[in-house]
Order: C-alpha cells, then sequence, then structure tokens
C-alpha cells in the first residue's frame, strides 16, 4: 500500500465530516498533531442539523448502523462510543408498508424476523431469509477487510484469495436475481433490495457485493443516538479535541500552498495559514481537485447518485403503541418504475416511495412537548439529469409527499406543519456536486479499485476521504475513508476487524 513519505508529524483535515473526524481521531491516536478545518459552525458535514421553533432536526442521514465500526473509531484515542454516546438499538429496525396495505417489522433478530416473516408469507420463505441471512453475513466477513476497509493501489490490489471467495458466493452477480434464490415473494424482495437507492443504482443491475448493505441494516442493526444524528458527530469532535485535536470552524479553504509535489500549508478565506507536512481533504470532489489543480483522466465521466426531497415535519403527538415505529418505509405499487423515473427519465417518482423517520421514537426532546417531528424522504433525480425547476415547483410536491403520509399513516396527519425542506438545487447550493448528498453512484466503473482513488498522482502528500472517494456513500463507509486516509498518511497499523454478526 502507498503512504505518504517524509514526515507527517503535522497533518491538517479539511473538514469535520464524519470522514475528517475519523482521520482525525486515527491520526491523533498515531502520535500526529492535528489541525480540523471547517467551513461551517459545526462538526458533522453531511450530517447537519437545524433548530426550528423548538425542533432539533437532522438534516443528513437519519439511519445508524455498524456501531462496531464507530467503536474502532473512538478507540483510536483510547476513548469507548459507550462513555461518549448514548445509542440506542432501533426495535424493529423498520417497518415495511405496501401499496397493498399488507406490512412487515424488520427485526435484526433472526428468530423474531423468521416468526415475522412466516405470519406475513408463509413458512417456506421464513426459511429462506433464514438462508438469505447466512448468506449476507458471509458476504459482509468476506468484504470488509479485503474491499470495503481496504486500501487498493491498483485494480490487480483485487487479486486476492478473498475474491475468488466472493466471487465463489455469487458478490459479482446482480443483487436483486442473488436474493430471489432464497426469497420470492415481491414484497420481500423489497425489504432486502431496496438499499440500492443508497448506491443509485437499480437493484437488478447492481452488483451483489452491495447488498452488504442489507447485512448492515437488517442484520447488524439499527441504532439511534439519544439528542438526534449530530450527537454522533458532536461526540466524536469532543473526543478528538480532548486527544490534542485542534478545531477552527467557520474556516473556509481557499488555497493549498505547494512546493514542488507536496502541499506545505492551507490557507482560509480569513487569511489564516495552517503549516502542513500532510493534508486530508474531505471536500467535494470537484473543489478538491479544483485545490489541488490537478483532475485524474477516466475513460468514463463520473455518474453522480440520485438526490433526494427531504421534508421534515411538525405534527400532534402520536399517542397510540401501535403507531411507535422509528422508520417506516412506505413502498409504492410501481416500484420498479422509481428506478427509471430517477436515475434514467430525471424525473421524479410518479408513485412515490418513501422514507419517514419519526426521531422522536427515539428521543421525544427533540420536539416541543405533545408534538412530533418527521424527517420524510423521497428519492429524486439529481441535477444532472432532472429536468425539474425545484425553486418554484418545490411546495406542489412536498404537499405531495405530504399527502401520501397522511393517507398511508393518518395517525402522522394531525396539525401537520411544515419545518424545513431541502430539495435537489438546495443541495446544489451546498456545493455537493449535481445537487446530491449521495455523492457518486457504485456503478462497477466507480466500485473499489476504479472509484476515485484517495491519492491523486503528483501530489505526494494529500489523502482524500469522504463518499466521493473509497469505500462509498454511507455513515459507516465515511467512517471508514477516515481511518483508510490515515492510514495512507501513517502506514498500516494493527487493528480489529469489526465483527459480524453471528448467524
Amino acid at each position: 500500500m502507498r503512504s505518504v513519505t517524509g514526515s507527517t508529524d503535522r497533518v491538517v483535515v479539511v473538514g469535520a465530516g464524519l470522514a475528517g473526524l475519523s482521520a482525525a481521531l486515527h491520526l491523533a491516536g498515531r502520535g500526529r498533531t492535528v489541525t480540523v478545518v471547517e467551513r461551517g459552525a459545526h462538526p458533522g458535514g453531511r450530517v447537519g442539523r437545524a433548530d426550528i421553533d423548538g425542533y432539533r432536526i437532522d438534516t443528513g442521514p437519519t439511519v445508524l448502523t455498524m456501531p462496531d465500526i464507530i467503536d474502532d473509531t473512538f478507540a483510536a484515542v483510547g476513548e469507548s462510543t459507550a462513555a461518549r454516546l448514548d445509542l440506542l438499538p432501533v426495535m424493529p429496525a423498520y417497518r415495511a408498508a405496501f401499496a397493498d396495505g399488507s406490512s412487515l417489522d424488520v427485526h435484526t433478530d433472526a428468530a423474531a424476523m423468521a416468526a415475522e416473516i412466516e405470519r406475513f408469507a408463509g413458512p417456506g420463505e421464513a426459511a429462506g431469509y433464514l438462508r438469505l441471512r447466512q448468506w449476507l453475513t458471509r458476504l459482509y466477513d468476506l468484504e470488509f477487510d479485503g474491499f470495503i476497509g481496504a486500501n487498493f493501489d491498483s485494480p490487480l490490489s483485487l487479486l486476492t484469495p478473498q475474491l475468488a471467495r466472493l466471487a465463489a458466493i455469487g458478490g459479482f452477480r446482480r443483487w436483486e436475481p442473488m436474493v430471489r434464490r432464497f426469497i420470492s415473494d415481491e414484497r420481500l424482495l423489497r425489504v432486502f433490495t431496496f438499499q440500492a437507492l443508497y448506491v443509485g443504482v437499480p437493484p437488478r443491475k447492481a452488483l451483489a457485493a452491495y447488498a452488504v448493505i442489507a447485512y448492515m441494516d437488517t442484520v447488524s442493526g439499527v441504532y439511534f443516538p439519544r439528542g438526534g444524528m449530530r450527537a454522533l458527530p458532536d461526540a466524536l469532535a469532543a473526543a478528538a479535541a480532548d486527544a490534542g485535536v485542534e478545531f477552527r470552524y467557520n474556516c473556509a479553504i481557499t488555497e493549498l500552498e505547494r512546493s514542488g509535489s507536496r502541499v506545505t500549508a492551507v490557507r482560509t478565506a480569513g487569511g489564516e495559514r495552517f503549516p502542513a507536512d500532510a493534508v486530508v481533504l474531505t471536500t467535494e470532489l470537484p473543489d478538491t481537485y479544483r485545490l489541488l489543480g490537478r483532475t485524474p483522466r477516466r475513460l468514463l465521466t463520473l455518474r453522480p447518485a440520485p438526490s433526494a426531497v427531504v421534508a421534515h415535519l411538525g405534527c400532534r403527538g402520536v399517542a397510540s403503541a401501535a403507531d411507535q415505529s422509528h422508520h417506516t418505509i412506505l413502498f409504492g405499487d410501481a416500484w420498479q418504475q422509481t428506478f427509471h423515473d430517477i436515475i434514467d427519465a430525471g424525473r421524479p417518482m410518479v408513485d412515490p416511495s418513501l422514507l419517514v423517520t419519526r426521531p422522536t421514537a427515539g428521543d421525544p426532546s427533540l420536539a416541543p412537548p405533545g408534538r412530533d417531528l418527521l424527517y420524510v424522504l423521497a428519492p429524486a433525480p439529481n441535477t444532472a439529469v432532472g429536468h425539474k425547476d425545484w425553486d418554484g415547483e418545490r411546495d406542489g410536491y412536498v404537499q405531495h409527499m405530504l399527502d401520501t403520509v397522511t393517507t398511508r399513516m393518518p395517525h402522522l396527519g394531525d396539525d401537520a406543519e411544515i419545518l424545513h425542506v431541502v430539495t435537489p438545487q438546495d443541495w446544489a447550493r451546498q456545493g455537493m456536486a449535481a445537487g446530491t448528498p449521495f455523492a457518486l453512484a457504485h456503478t462497477f466503473g466507480q466500485t473499489g479499485p476504479f472509484r476515485p482513488g484517495n491519492t491523486v498522482r503528483g501530489v505526494d502528500n494529500a489523502v482524500l476521504a469522504g463518499s466521493s472517494t473509497v469505500p462509498g456513500v454511507g455513515i459507516p463507509t465515511a467512517i471508514v475513508s477516515g481511518r483508510l486516509a490515515a492510514d495512507r498518511v501513517t502506514g498500516l497499523v494493527s487493528r480489529t476487524h469489526p465483527r459480524a454478526v453471528s448467524k
């Protein structure tokens, strides 16, 4: 594995998102002097926040999985997750609600989930689920060290015995056909393949290797930090500060000073200068290449992932214990058309499938007394393929989303108020390429060693981290990308493999 040569005593990390915080913790734990320079007022990056009328809103991701990766990050400086963060298991992990009126609670416990599937679809599907669970666990176990948690210097780095074992269990086939080997109920199929929306590829075309996301959701478990998702970056930043990392907020980077092939300092819009022996850049990819003055040549144009419209709503508190689900996936009837609409046709979903998150189910203090806070996400085309004027048509589409939610979940419609909305054009104004918070799609040509690398040829001491580089999109992978960047700076160190959940 290539790593930065020469002195790496002083490292500047640009960006205090999850990738930057992870890199800072790992580097501090390895004895480096670390400064984190962040353009915003808070840590978190894509894990954004907004406080509106007594509601404490998470504007970024709401599904948290793989706490072992978080444990590994705190452990880099001798800390523990339990000492810094109150992580609550979400049970059930999801409720899946279908257009025909049926619903299924997704449990991470094998016996509980098998019983729920038997109730929902019969004993044959329950038996198939148990075999699918074993396959997903095997998939994760083979992928983590060799693919998710590894740096690649070239495609030849893939040629390992693990690659052969992954191929043997179907990792390089297609996601949906592989899942069909275990279950046949079309509704169940959606539960174990909808995660393809995260990677920006229809499940019929996505690599089966990405079914590892279904492992994270349905086997490893879903969690929620008390205080909201912002509590995670806040806790990581606090641990880093106590380990000696210096944080500078409200500092936008404008220039990298260079001497030959090395970056020697980082300059900000305010005129501050931070000397550096190495830099970790977690900026958006176009900004990163602009700062470095380098754009790697690629045979194929980079393809961004689909975007999303996110509406944050306040409503009267839910009283019924039967309606206390934290995450609900409302599947529309035209599920297969969803992918064509947002990826190929560049239009909003005709029959929307929505993720409805109720963070107040985990922490009622996130809303005023007697109120609930809702996060409603509709996948949408990014601005590179989409044709909708979101600024002009936002309100009508958000009302359509709200009508869909209240029709399917009437208990959430009482006294509803729209608090905050983010559209693809809003994401673009935040600097996200093609107006998507999900960075680059995980096509084959943008996977593993074919994804934009975390090193840039011709710049000896700059390393990249974040969603647009390896290993990819999502909270666990963003955190891993920070550790991979630290490995590039310091060279490999011994570490513990986050355990796979037992079969």
